[in-house]
């Protein structure tokens, strides 16, 4: 009784078909060929926008979380991002010196170990300030949020030991188990892969009675606790695991590049976080994955003929959003549904 109560809260969502596993089936697939297009074609700067088309999308399917199933605009995201980043650059950085972190934590460069340890950092610092944002609405949660991303901007810029507005470079070989793990192609494809498992799990996530609990606290938070259900139970709790998918993301990126820098926990940044978000979909778990790659692709191509690329990246943009309101997840739904007519 309190489940079919519960579900009529919650308005219609994407036939599962097409919500479903197979699409983020074949994205995984088309992200995993990349690295034989760059060789076919040779060009292994394929590699290098893939790898961050990857980790900005996680960030945006983290944020996506709580903002496009639980109805919460955070600009945080951005800051979350990057404290997963220093926690990987941090460590490494410990290591290279010698030196334990609070003079008990050993520094590491190995991802068995400074990946987990980004994601638990990154989680209960999304659940600390969530305790406090979560108690305000609309636009005080957004002022908040933007507040705390800011602060931590303002924080690491302050850590001059690492780097400060310069950012911090990371010297020490990072390693998988013991082995090199900086090699171009494997490191892509151990980012395909965790962004599937991401992916996957995240699917099923929303698909589960925390899902429906999660969208019905963004549609109707009083219904819902007149059925008993406390909403911001379940929003700290995807609030905490938006906060450990873009601790994920950050780390993997400063694994990546070998460097992290303050500038990607600007307050720009968790705006361009958002506009992933809308610009691919936010109704299901996979369109911010789209939003980021052309986003990013956008950006990198009209930088590249003009210096007024922003003119033309803000237009395009603007014409999306308006004329798909469900972002590009829209465009690909008509295409499979007009498909399917006889």
């Amino acid at each position: 009784m309190a489940d079919s109560a519960l579900h009529s809260v919650v308005e219609a969502t994407p036939s599962p078909r097409f919500a479903g596993v197979t699409p983020i089936a074949i994205l995984i697939l088309l992200f995993a060929a990349l690295p034989l297009v760059a060789s076919l074609t040779g060009n292994p700067f394929l590699l290098k926008i893939g790898t961050r088309v990857i980790v900005f999308a996680l960030a945006a399917i983290a944020l996506n979380i709580v903002l496009g199933f639980g109805g919460l605009v955070s600009l945080l995201h951005a800051g979350l991002f990057g404290i997963g980043g220093y926690v990987v650059g941090i460590l490494a950085f410990q290591a290279e010196a010698g030196e334990p972190l609070f003079g008990f934590i050993p520094g590491s460069t190995e991802l068995a170990v400074v990946l987990p340890a980004a994601i638990c950092v990154s989680a209960l610092a999304a659940a600390a300030m969530g305790v406090v944002s979560l108690r305000t609405g609309g636009a005080y949660f957004i002022m908040i949020t933007l507040a705390f991303n800011q602060m931590l901007y303002y924080f690491f810029v302050a850590l001059q030991k690492y780097g400060g507005e310069d950012g911090l470079q990371i010297n020490g070989e990072i390693t998988l188990f013991g082995y090199p793990a900086m090699a171009r192609v494997p490191f892509y494809l151990g980012c395909v892969i965790a962004l599937g498992v991401v992916l996957v799990v995240l699917q099923r996530l929303v698909g589960s009675r925390f899902g429906v609990v999660l969208r019905a606290s963004s549609q109707n938070p009083r219904r819902l606790a007149a059925l008993g259900i406390p909403p911001m139970r379940y929003q700290l709790a995807a609030f905490a695991i938006s906060g450990a998918i873009a601790g994920l993301g950050g780390g993997l990126l400063a694994a990546g590049q070998q460097f992290i820098s303050p500038s990607e926990m600007s307050w720009v940044r968790s705006g361009d976080l958002v506009v992933m978000c809308v610009l691919g979909g936010m109704s299901t778990v996979w369109g911010p994955l789209l939003g980021a790659a052309v986003f990013l692709a956008l950006e990198i191509v009209l930088s590249g003929w003009t210096v007024y690329w922003q003119l033309g990246f803000g237009l395009i943009i603007i014409g999306i959003v308006v004329l798909l309101r469900g972002g590009l997840t829209d465009l690909l739904r008509m295409a499979f549904e007009t498909g399917r007519r006889p």
